[in-house]
């Protein structure tokens, strides 16, 4: 048997499942480990490259891994990039050996561990967007229930915000006392969310005031407190990637390919990676081509010109969708480089 040098290891609440392999790719050990024996086991081995798929409390095991005072390299795989070596079922044991041969191989991509500043700022995010789903579903009921008492409010939450509280007053409405508590409570509700959302957005807007690296992505057209900190969480320095077309590619902003035969044939863009990170984006987009078109043809700069072509030619949602993909290379050239954003020197087209 020979000397352990790559290890897969697959996590979970309880129970760790490892295995093991010598230089040569011969098994060394499969086993199963409690929660609590995965750090002794790991401290008494030499130093080896460690592999975990990149899901819940991989960022937390990966941190501890690489404090042992062995040396080992710790790397994230994509889940992606592991399900195909999934040999027969899936079992705990099939897993651990798929992400130890992913993990040797020389042309996997790897996830970039995250910081525990960066987990909590992404935290921050996750429970502003959960408020802000909750609010919008709450608006949505009271204007159905409006409807259905013969109450017709426009579609918004700012219309809601400003004609709930007068359908309530309103005596000559015909609402019954049982439909005005019931908005009423609705309605407490729906301040209760705005309050809520507005001091998780401020303590986001403290931290990109704070960091550096987010007050340069904020002076890009279309990029803000909220898209930059998020960036920088997910992402850090973007060093992991090779150039800006990958940084985009791992948001989904890149079109699907489906060649043959020497016949190139390219789709919509492919929808992978961070949903939430390429939303922000495209809605900047949209902030951009909503006022920025209306610029006078002589001040547009060369970038705001290839945006007013693109958008007569194809229309407003894939020119959000171009302009939110250049946004992101123009984030990862920032990032990689550590320059300052020069909207002269930003290349179109």
């Amino acid at each position: 048997m020979g000397v352990v040098c790559r290890i897969g290891l697959d996590i979970a609440k309880l129970y760790f499942q490892v295995h093991g392999v010598d230089k040569h790719g011969g098994e060394v050990f499969n086993k199963k480990l409690r929660r609590t024996e995965v750090l002794p086991f790991f401290a008494n081995l030499p130093s080896c490259l460690i592999g975990l798929e990149a899901c819940g409390g991989a960022h937390y095991w990966a941190r501890e891994l690489a404090k042992l005072d062995a040396g080992h390299t710790v790397r994230l795989i994509s889940p992606r990039l592991i399900k195909p070596f999934i040999i027969n079922n899936k079992t705990d044991a099939a897993d651990a050996r798929a992400i130890c041969e992913v993990v040797g191989r020389p042309a996997t991509r790897f996830v970039t561990g995250k910081t525990v500043e960066q987990q909590d700022m992404l935290a921050w995010h996750r429970v502003r967007e959960r408020k802000v789903r909750e609010r919008t579903a709450l608006v949505n009921q009271a204007r159905a229930l409006l409807g259905e008492q013969g109450i017709i409010m426009p579609q918004g939450i700012s219309h809601v915000r400003k004609l709930l509280p007068l359908v309530i007053e309103d005596l000559d409405n015909k609402l019954s006392m049982s439909a005005r508590d019931y908005m009423s409570e609705l309605y407490t509700e729906l301040v209760e969310y705005d309050e809520a959302i507005a001091r998780y957005e401020s303590r986001i807007k403290a931290f990109a005031k704070a960091n550096e690296a987010c007050q340069r992505l904020q002076n890009i057209p279309g990029v803000g407190p909220l898209t930059s900190t998020a960036i920088v969480a997910q992402m850090g320095s973007a060093a992991q990637f090779k150039n800006g077309r990958a940084f985009a590619a791992c948001l989904g902003l890149t079109p699907k390919e489906y060649s043959s035969g020497g016949k190139q044939k390219l789709l919509g863009i492919t929808k992978r990676g961070n949903r939430y990170i390429r939303k922000l984006l495209i809605q900047g987009a949209r902030i951009v081509l909503r006022y920025g078109l209306l610029r006078p043809e002589e001040d547009a700069s060369p970038r705001l010109q290839w945006l007013r072509s693109l958008f007569g030619r194809r229309g407003r949602q894939i020119a959000a969708v171009a302009l939110a993909n250049k946004t992101a290379r123009i984030i990862w050239a920032l990032l990689s480089s550590g320059e300052a954003y020069q909207p002269s020197s930003v290349q179109v087209g």
